[in-house]
C-alpha cells in the first residue's frame, strides 16, 4: 500500500483551509456595504419639520401683535441708535395707538379702559395683591380703601410721585414704600397719563369698589400742576392737606 498525503483524503481539512480567508473577505465586504436607500420620505422628519415651522410662525405672529415697545421705529424717541440697534430696545413710552403712521387716536370704550387698567395692575399686584387686599403692616389694601374711593387729586398724586412713610387705611397702619409711576426724575416706570388713568379707573371699579373713573385729562392736569416739579415721594400729611 503506497503512502498518500493525508490532506488528499481529508476534505474537511481542505475545506476549512480554503474558507478561512474567503469568509473573512465576504464579511469585510458586507460590513462595507450600506443598505439601499428607500424611495419617499420618512413621516417623522416631515412631521417635525411641519411642527417647528408652525411654531416659528405662531411665535412670530404673537411677537408682532404683543411687542409693546420692542422694536419701535427711530421716530418713537429712540435716538442715537441705528435702526437695527433700535429694534432691540424696549421703550416704555411707545404706544401703538399714537405711533407714527397709526392715524388718529381712537377713544377707548369704558370696557377697553378697564381691560387696559387690569393689565397694568399686574405691576401693582405683587404688593397690593391680585385681590386688592394688600399685605398687613406694609402695603395697604385697595379694596374699600378711603384713599382709592376718595379724592381724585390725592390718588393721582400718589401714583405720579409715590408715597413714603406711614399711612393709615381703614384704621390700620401701613409703612411700605410706594414708587413713582409718573414721568419724574429717578422713576423707573414713566407711565403716560393714559396708563395712569386706566389703572386708577380699574382699582376704583374692582373688588366691589364703585367710584367714578379717572380721566386722562385729570391726570395731565395734576401732573402739570405739581408732579413734574416735585422732587420726591409724598407723605400722608402732605396728601391730607390736599383738598
Amino acid at each position: 500500500m503506497s503512502a498518500q498525503d493525508p490532506k488528499a483524503n481529508n476534505p474537511k481539512i481542505e475545506q476549512a483551509a480554503a474558507s478561512d480567508q474567503n469568509i473573512q473577505k465576504v464579511h469585510a465586504i458586507l460590513l462595507r456595504e450600506k443598505p439601499e436607500p428607500a424611495e419617499g420620505y420618512s413621516p417623522m422628519p416631515l412631521f417635525l419639520l411641519g411642527f417647528v415651522s408652525a411654531m416659528i410662525f405662531i411665535v412670530s405672529v404673537y411677537f408682532v401683535h404683543n411687542r409693546g415697545g420692542i422694536g419701535p421705529s427711530l421716530k418713537s424717541g429712540v435716538s442715537g441708535l441705528t435702526f437695527k440697534e433700535a429694534a432691540l430696545v424696549y421703550d416704555e413710552r411707545y404706544d401703538p395707538a399714537t405711533a407714527p403712521g397709526a392715524g388718529a387716536v381712537k377713544e377707548l370704550t369704558p370696557e377697553q379702559v378697564l381691560a387696559s387698567g387690569k393689565k397694568l395692575y399686574a405691576t401693582c399686584a405683587t404688593c397690593h395683591q391680585p385681590t386688592g387686599t394688600g399685605l398687613a403692616g406694609t402695603y395697604p389694601p385697595l379694596a374699600k380703601s378711603e384713599w382709592v374711593l376718595g379724592s381724585e387729586d390725592r390718588l393721582i398724586r400718589i401714583l405720579l410721585n409715590g408715597l413714603k412713610g406711614e399711612i393709615t387705611v381703614e384704621g390700620n397702619k401701613y409703612n411700605g414704600l410706594m414708587p413713582a409711576f409718573g414721568k419724574v426724575p429717578n422713576s423707573g416706570y414713566n407711565w403716560t397719563d393714559d396708563k395712569i388713568a386706566h389703572v386708577l379707573t380699574f382699582i376704583r371699579h374692582e373688588w366691589g369698589n364703585a367710584a367714578a373713573p379717572i380721566t386722562t385729562a385729570k391726570v395731565k392736569e395734576i401732573r402739570e400742576q405739581v408732579a413734574a416739579a416735585r422732587p420726591g415721594n409724598w407723605t400722608e400729611a402732605e396728601l391730607l392737606a390736599v383738598p
